[in-house]
């Protein structure tokens, strides 16, 4: 009876033993399965997460920093003379274009009256012809100055300090292609527009004698230049990136491919270049991380499984050419020594354009 009742024990018993390494099996079955499709996440993760880089390349050259506002030309001397009462014209000495000097004969009347330009300049027009019929108050002929002209722009308050009476500047007229050197002539500190900003009104006088064609009403830009670097490294400010603590550094690429941060000084800027003090040398090149999309889990990994890669995009480094906007490059390769710096860069350090 108990040799029965031994062998039903052993049989429960080594079914349990069967059913438990069932379940065991079945667990690393599932484990195994699901370390698989870790592995192959982690996988993707790592090949779709990629670290790129693009690269700069430092040459010599000069980079100016200035203040630039637009403005128009405008008339010093303009004078229309008049009939002082009901008379006839005797005589009418000039024709419209004619160059006079102050004190030269522009007309007489009847009354006895000669009236002269009490300046030099141009006659612009005459209103009248020899032996017409005047009343008093009527337009005779005008005579405006062309030679010397003046350009009035707005500076903010935000600039005002930077800007004073007897600063040099560059005046450009660009439908003539022409720069005028000059200097501020007066600032109007007492009057001011604007709703939420106050504005102060400058006046340059320029003396345009020798250019022709340059009449009233055509555009102009008043450049102040303020810091200028000659014959320095240069850099695109793209290729600068900056520390949390506000410290600006570049990477550069070792042997191994990898990247390392290395601090730069740097100095003058015209929002679209800067000098490169201490860092970085002539012909350096140097790389800054390309932005781009990312989930999540792959900006989590990223420190685990990045890998880095050096894009070469077109136009990445240095151009050999074209315009270098608010700045004097005269001393890079392919690039301009002697332009206006107005235009915008605006809104960023370099040349800013205010005004009008």
């Amino acid at each position: 009876m108990s040799d029965v009742k031994e062998e039903k024990k052993a049989k429960r018993s080594g079914k349990k033993k069967r059913k438990i390494l069932r379940r065991l099996i079945a667990l690393v079955l599932v484990l195994g399965v699901l370390g698989l499709a870790g592995f192959i996440v982690v996988r993707k993760l790592q090949a779709d997460y990629r670290v790129t880089y693009d690269p700069y390349t430092a040459a010599i050259g000069s980079i100016s920093n200035s203040l630039s506002y637009s403005g128009s030309m405008q008339l010093i001397n303009n004078t229309t003379y008049t009939a002082t009462a009901e008379s006839k014209v005797r005589e009418v000495y000039v024709a419209a274009g004619d160059k006079v000097k102050e004190g030269d004969k522009l007309v007489r009347l009847s009354d006895g009256t000669t009236l002269t330009a009490d300046f030099d300049g141009t006659v612009n027009k005459v209103d009248v012809e020899k032996g017409d019929e005047v009343r008093g108050n009527s337009s005779l002929v005008q005579v405006v100055d062309f030679d010397h002209m003046q350009v009035s722009f707005r500076v903010g308050e935000s600039d005002i300090r930077e800007v004073a009476p007897g600063m040099s500047v560059r005046v450009t007229v660009s439908s003539i292609s022409q720069t005028f050197d000059a200097v501020i002539d007066s600032i109007d500190y007492s009057s001011y527009s604007g709703n939420n900003v106050a504005y102060y009104t400058a006046v340059v006088k320029v003396d345009t004698s020798s250019v022709d064609y340059i009449y009233p009403g055509m555009q102009a830009t008043v450049t102040i230049p303020q810091e200028e670097a000659k014959d320095v490294v240069i850099l695109k400010m793209d290729a600068i990136s900056t520390a949390a603590d506000n410290t600006a550094f570049v990477y550069k690429q070792e042997e191994d491919g990898t990247m390392t941060e290395t601090p730069v000084t740097v100095g003058v800027s015209n929002g679209n270049y800067v000098e490169i003090k201490a860092g970085v040398s002539d012909g350096e090149t140097v790389y800054v991380v390309k932005k781009q999309e990312e989930s999540t889990v792959g900006g989590i990994l990223s420190g685990l499984f990045g890998s880095q890669q050096v894009n070469m995009p077109s136009g990445g480094g240095m151009p050999g050419g074209g315009s270098f906007g608010g700045g004097d490059f005269s001393g890079f390769p392919g690039g301009s020594s002697d332009r206006p710096s107005g235009g915008s860069n605006s809104g960023t350090p370099g040349s800013r354009n205010r005004g009008n």
